[in-house]
């Protein structure tokens, strides 16, 4: 480029009809109006680069002088609206006719746009096409006729073999719309068999009908090695060969997410360039048929959900706050604890909506700078719980997302797992280190899981907690029931009566009802108070809000006043309430506190849930999760309250040791929304003693086998599961994966 000369870069539409043979240059059109240079210059002086053919319009009369450095012949590079990376280098006296006559006499500078892949839709289902090819098949062959010849994108199935006598395709192609909701038979328009034999080159041509599939265009066979053979599954080719994956577009009807995501480049991840119809964001996800679990990678393929108080590298986080979000730039890595779950192979597909830092909200009463997600349960207008709640609404609802990854500082995995009949664990505290993610009260913070699946539960628990963890499965004679029924008297009593009944029987276990306010009563430690209530009135409140505001508002508060000219950032009332009630104590007040929290766990450890070296733990201790008890998100309620006291759910924080969600059954409730007997969740919490998910972990699973637990279900029953009340009677494309 001679000085003086002006590059410009231009994100160009290609928006050639598919089939639509171009024969002429190509016309680049901004604002609707052809750009043709004066005859001050010769056609040269400008060039066009394009990675591919590229034909942009086919009906203009006129064709400007403009070279096209790959050749304009032949067809149009994709049949539907993409993007392409093009680069404009002009001479600044050469003017310009459109809407109005542009001379270029300034400094030379450039804009730089890049591909980020497109949408396309197949049989009515849409997919993104990410904007890298995984592999290319560089031999012409049928496929890349098929593909010219079809717009210049096809959708194409791969298969791999190690024999050219690939007899069983048929029963291939069937195991894989059984497996994979990605996968569709509009992917049988094109076939692309991978031989990994013994012979090293050539390809095999197959007549279109030779392999029994109707409908196939075109097939063609290649001899690949077993390392640059790609997996099995739906792919799109365009016509030069580029074969892309198929990432299958799913509406977040239920709004669990607040971004969706896609990989990116050096492990980064950026915002899905992509929608489809459901008033909600798209969230993109891979075919199943890519991945396989391998002891290196147990979560290949997983799709995982992270609460957006997690960083996720090259994206921003929330906490739950618009102010935050823009405040600060994207995380340059991943929190530690969601890296170990990209190691271990999970994919991430989006960060999901969590109550603003983290402090419990009702719905519609206290969710200001967010709509609270759906809990997808009976009516479908129950609370979803907080401050998980995007997580929990997610794996309720979506049967093509795994996984979720929440936190637990009082309740925030617990309380929207049983609401929606989930496995959730709040685990022992310090299994994981929480660098990367948003604190509460860093003594009482956990992350754990949400899931229907309860061995995919125990698998990313060990991904995530490593050594922290091992599954056991020698297990207590004994059960303590905290305010458990001894007789059925309302819906749901029966669920849990039977349980206990049919656990103990399974364990050779007796069981024992239990009050753990009574038993502090009779044998607390001398110097203490007799009532949990009088110790540990405000030990909660206390850590979280003093905890928070120092390790989060004041930093927050500050960096904002720095860029807004002494403004304060909006905060919803909640997490307001319990700052200013943390306020008002001194500092020191947060030792107290602790102090107290430590007696506690103390006298938990060595007299409740003791560890022991055959079990893990001396006893089990069960209490009721959830038994259909409604809480309508249509209600107003008062303003928002310091959450004082002492309750079964507080144990596990104060004392440190896990506490479990595992899912029943259903109880009828007759909801004020429908009129109607409709279903919620019964879920009970198991605990036992610290350092003891392992065996929590091993006991569930064995409860599986032997048909006392059993999956939970996405949709409207957490056990039969069934289309969400709102979406009954529309049309929805397939989603049973």
């Amino acid at each position: 480029m001679f000085a003086g000369e002006v590059t410009w870069a231009y994100r160009m539409r290609r928006i050639v009809d598919s089939g639509t043979t171009c024969t002429s240059p190509a016309i680049l059109s901004f604002g609707g109006n052809a750009l043709q240079p004066s005859n001050t210059r010769k056609s040269d002086d400008i060039c066009l680069h394009a990675s591919a053919v590229l034909c942009i319009h086919r009906t203009w009369s006129q064709v400007p002088r403009i070279r096209v450095s790959k050749g304009a012949q032949g067809r149009a590079a994709v049949g539907t609206a993409s993007s392409v990376f093009v680069s404009i280098t002009m001479s600044p006296s050469i003017v310009f006719s459109g809407l109005a006559a542009l001379t270029l006499a300034i400094p030379a500078f450039s804009y730089t746009f890049s591909p980020t892949g497109q949408t396309v839709d197949l049989d009515g289902i849409s997919y993104f096409v990410p904007a890298t090819p995984v592999s290319t098949i560089r031999t012409y062959g049928p496929l890349h006729g098929w593909a010219q010849g079809s717009g210049g994108l096809t959708p194409v199935t791969v298969v791999t073999t190690a024999s050219t006598n690939f007899s069983s395709l048929a029963s291939t192609i069937a195991n894989f719309t059984s497996v994979d909701d990605v996968y569709s038979a509009g992917f049988l328009e094109a076939i692309y068999v991978q031989f990994t034999g013994s012979q090293q080159y050539g390809g095999i041509h197959y007549p279109t009908g030779s392999l029994g599939l109707n409908g196939t265009q075109a097939v063609y066979g290649e001899f690949v090695s077993t390392t640059s053979a790609i997996p099995q599954g739906p792919y799109f080719m365009s016509g030069d060969g580029s074969i892309y994956q198929a990432w299958r577009l799913y509406s977040d009807f239920q709004g669990a997410f607040t971004e969706t995501l896609m990989s990116g480049t050096n492990n980064t991840y950026s915002v899905l360039p992509a929608n489809v119809p459901g008033q909600q964001l798209a969230v993109a996800v891979p075919s199943r048929l890519y991945y396989t679990p391998s002891a290196a990678k147990p979560l290949a393929g997983v799709r995982l959900g992270v609460k957006d108080i997690y960083d996720v590298a090259g994206v921003r986080t929330s906490n739950g706050n618009r102010a935050w979000y823009h405040l600060y730039p994207p995380a340059t890595a991943n929190a530690l604890a969601v890296q170990r779950l990209v190691d271990a192979g999970a994919i991430i597909v989006g960060k999901m909506k969590t109550s603003q830092f983290a402090n419990g909200e009702q719905a519609t009463a206290d969710w200001v700078d967010y709509h609270s997600p759906f809990n997808p349960r009976g009516d479908g207008y129950q609370d979803p719980s907080s401050s998980s709640s995007g997580p929990g609404a997610g794996a309720g609802s979506y049967p093509w997302l795994d996984l979720t990854i929440g936190s637990d500082t009082g309740g925030s995995i617990r309380g929207p797992s049983e609401v929606q009949g989930l496995y959730g664990n709040r685990p022992s505290h310090g299994l994981v280190d929480l660098t990367g993610v948003m604190p509460l009260a860093p003594e009482l913070d956990t992350a754990g899981f949400l899931t229907r699946d309860p061995f995919l539960w125990a698998t990313a628990a060990q991904a995530l907690y490593l050594s922290n963890v091992t599954i056991s499965h020698s297990y207590p004679k004994q059960i303590k029931l905290q305010a458990f029924p001894g007789v059925a008297r309302v819906p749901g009593d029966q669920i849990l009566i039977d349980f206990v009944s049919n656990v103990s029987a399974f364990l050779g276990a007796t069981t024992v009802n239990y009050s753990i306010t009574d038993d502090w009563n009779a044998t607390h430690p001398a110097g203490t108070p007799a009532s949990l209530t009088t110790l540990l009135n405000i030990t909660y409140p206390i850590l979280i809000s003093q905890e928070q505001t120092r390790l989060v508002r004041d930093p927050f508060y500050a960096d904002y006043k720095a860029t807004h000219d002494n403004r304060l950032p909006f905060v919803d009332p909640a997490p307001l309430v319990r700052w200013g009630f943390g306020d008002t104590y001194p500092a020191n007040t947060t030792a107290i506190a602790n102090t107290n929290r430590t007696i506690f766990g103390d006298w938990v450890n060595n007299h409740v849930l003791v560890p022991d070296a055959a079990t893990c733990s001396n006893s089990l201790l069960f209490y009721v999760g959830s038994k259909a008890s409604v809480n309508y998100r249509n209600q107003y309620l008062g303003a928002p309250t310091v959450p004082f006291g002492f309750s079964i759910g507080r144990v596990s924080p104060f004392w440190g040791g896990p506490d479990f969600v595992v899912p029943l059954g259903q109880a009828m409730y007759n909801s004020t929304i429908t009129n109607h007997t409709e279903y919620l969740p019964v879920t009970v919490d198991i605990m036992a003693a610290r350092g003891c998910d392992g065996m929590i972990f091993g006991l569930v699973q064995d409860l599986v086998k032997a048909g006392i637990l059993k999956y939970s279900v996405p949709g409207y029953s957490d056990v039969n599961g069934g289309q969400i009340l709102f979406r009954r009677g529309e049309v929805i494309e397939s989603e049973h994966l």
